[in-house]
């Protein structure tokens, strides 16, 4: 019995498959994993486009608040024990050294994270 030419598909290959024509599981298994990257490449596509410019300057200032924010808490909590605490050395500037680090690590993952992001992307664009 002859199959209809609408019920078949013609793979890259030029091979016919269809109801009954003996598709193999590797074939669609290939075919399921064509999709999945045609699909990522589709949504490494829309998230290329909002990364403008715009966005690079937020990441710059997204890490600028990173450290900023814990150094000047650590500058209060600092003044805050110098009035309390009688010492020989500043507690400002012991406090100051330690919110900074706190940022500057903090810096540090939120820069680590947007690379391995960006080489995600990267692989799934050339695979």
């Amino acid at each position: 019995m002859a199959e209809h030419p609408q019920h078949q598909t013609v793979h890259r290959t030029g091979h016919r498959a269809g109801p009954g024509s003996g598709e193999t599981e590797f074939a669609r298994k290939l075919g399921a994993k064509e999709a999945r990257k045609m699909e990522a490449r589709q949504l490494g596509a829309q998230r290329k486009v909002t990364r403008t410019i715009w966005s690079g300057f937020g990441m710059m200032g997204l890490v600028g608040w990173s450290v900023a924010v814990p150094a000047l808490g650590g500058i209060a909590l600092g003044v805050w024990l110098d009035r309390h605490f009688a010492t020989r050395h500043s507690l400002t500037l012991t406090m100051l050294m330690v919110g900074l680090a706190i940022g500057c690590l903090n810096a540090w993952r939120w820069v680590v994270r947007e690379e391995r992001e960006m080489h995600e992307e990267h692989e799934v664009k050339d695979e």
